[in-house]
């Protein structure tokens, strides 16, 4: 039950998160137009690719050590030392290059890019602490905060009439909040600090020698399709594009925050015993990986154009890409819990092998399927590649755990999902046909509640296993759903 709470907690906070960063998206996107939406992402990008080299997998080798409960302090120290030495030799770099980065971007953005990797390496190193000290809930707050302090900034800049570089600015702000408050909660549950010895460094480097190609996987998996469209499409094309990707990213948040919760009790439990002894928590994983990308994926074809044209009237174009990036991210919330089940068990060297087939796949499928297809083929090769390292990671872990795969449950939440598309669908067409609402936003939003009511009412109605999650993880009885 506490899995649940803490779950709970870490899911309303980044669902809160990603409506304030939906809503400060919507806004930068209708005052600046898609352009500099799109300039921003590249830049976004550009730092995620680099930050992959200011932590080369330290982050998850920190949170894994210190979950494992033994000299959690001289762990975070000797990884602060690695981060922060690996962040002056990329920063270096970046300003030896800052020529190709200007002329690459078409922005003089070099200082913004250096800021915002110094910030968001420092937040990486303190999540991961937060993580491996259990303290899932406080990182899902804090996620919340930053994003609201980043889209405060943004817009404040923006009215104050500062265009672009009010979006880089605002980023950097969000994060020193929360990074601010990230050091008040780790120096308070570290058990004690103390001065890291070579084994401590080689414990990370370790663990870290394979698991920085998931760090890799991940960035790819948000960023490579936009980085290769920057060659071939207009930054207008692209800031479509990162309003459909960010829309994918928005249903898999629940994925991710099972992912965060599930790592240091797999990680604690797989330490003390055998692997085979978290082969229930694998199975509730994949249960749930895909509980609002299936709902996501029927009301993404149904509503994906109106959704869109929240963002403005070029935005709709977008709907073919927007249901293809949500195929991708459901295979990824599934992908996602067998990768943290190998992470977790400490064998990093199979999530490597995922990882690097993914890598490959997925930088090839990109051009290729660019080049031809420009971002419809962007979307596609995203999609297949992350299908391609799903079914590998299923058979890693398979090889070494024996579980059940919750094939009934999935079939609930597809069949709960296909009653809310036809009710969804059907009110939509009253509505294009007699227009008893008109306005756009005001349509979407009562679609998706009702879509969202609809679909959890019906699994609870087919799912036995649903109504007892729900049962024990509500703070108050719920007639219905206590039988």
């Amino acid at each position: 039950m506490r899995l649940g709470q803490t779950s709970v907690i870490h899911f309303a906070s980044s669902f809160a998160s990603s409506v304030l960063g939906f809503a400060a998206t919507v806004y930068i996107a209708r005052i600046l137009g898609p352009e500099p939406l799109g300039l921003y992402q590249v830049v976004i990008g550009l730092v995620s690719w680099l930050a992959i080299l200011g932590k080369v997998g330290v982050s998850q080798a920190i949170s894994k050590r210190v979950s494992e409960g033994e000299e959690s302090g001289q762990y975070a120290i000797a990884g602060v030392i690695v981060i922060a030495g690996l962040f002056v030799v990329v920063s270096f770099g970046t300003v030896v290059f800052r020529n190709q980065v200007v002329q690459y971007l078409g922005y003089p953005g070099t200082g913004y890019v250096i800021l915002i990797l110094s910030v968001v390496l420092l937040y990486s190193l303190l999540n991961s602490l937060l993580i491996g000290l259990k303290l899932v809930h406080v990182s899902g707050l804090l996620s919340t905060i930053k994003t609201g302090g980043r889209a405060l900034s943004q817009i404040t800049l923006i009215v104050a009439g500062a265009g672009t570089a009010a979006l880089f600015v605002g980023h950097i702000l969000g994060f020193l909040v929360v990074i601010a408050i990230s050091c008040y909660y780790v120096l308070r549950d570290l058990p004690s600090l103390g001065i890291p010895e070579r084994h401590h460094f080689r414990g990370l480097f370790d663990f870290a020698k394979f698991s920085w190609l998931g760090n890799l996987q991940s960035r790819m998996f948000n960023y490579t399709d936009v980085l290769v469209l920057m060659y071939f499409v207009s930054s207008g094309l692209i800031g479509i594009y990162t309003a459909a990707w960010n829309i994918g990213q928005f249903l898999i948040l629940f994925s991710g925050t099972l992912r965060s919760t599930l790592f240091p009790e797999i990680s604690s439990i797989s330490a003390q015993d055998d692997p085979q002894a978290v082969s229930r928590i694998i199975e509730q994983s994949l249960t749930y990986g895909g509980l609002f990308l299936i709902p996501g994926l029927f009301g993404g074809v149904i509503l994906g154009e109106r959704i869109l044209r929240i963002y403005g009237p070029d935005f709709p174009q977008g709907a073919t890409v927007l249901t293809i990036l949500i195929v991708a991210n459901l295979f990824m919330g599934y992908q996602n819990q067998l990768l943290n089940t190998l992470n977790a068990i400490n064998r990093p060297d199979l999530a490597f092998r995922v990882n690097a087939v993914f890598v490959v796949a997925n930088v090839v499928f990109n051009v290729v399927l660019v080049y031809f297809y420009g971002w419809i083929g962007a979307a596609v090769a995203t999609t297949v590649s992350v299908a391609v390292s799903l079914v590998l990671a299923y058979q890693h872990v398979a090889a070494i755990i024996d579980f059940d795969l919750p094939l009934g449950e999935i079939a609930r939440q597809w069949l709960a999902g296909g009653v809310m598309a036809i009710v969804v669908y059907g009110t939509l067409l009253i509505e294009n046909t007699y227009r008893v609402v008109g306005h756009n936003f005001v349509v979407v939003v009562v679609l998706v509640t009702l879509g969202a009511s609809i679909y959890f009412v019906v699994l609870l109605g087919l799912s036995t296993e649903f109504r007892e999650t729900v049962s024990r993880n509500v703070p108050v009885e719920i007639p219905l759903v206590s039988r």
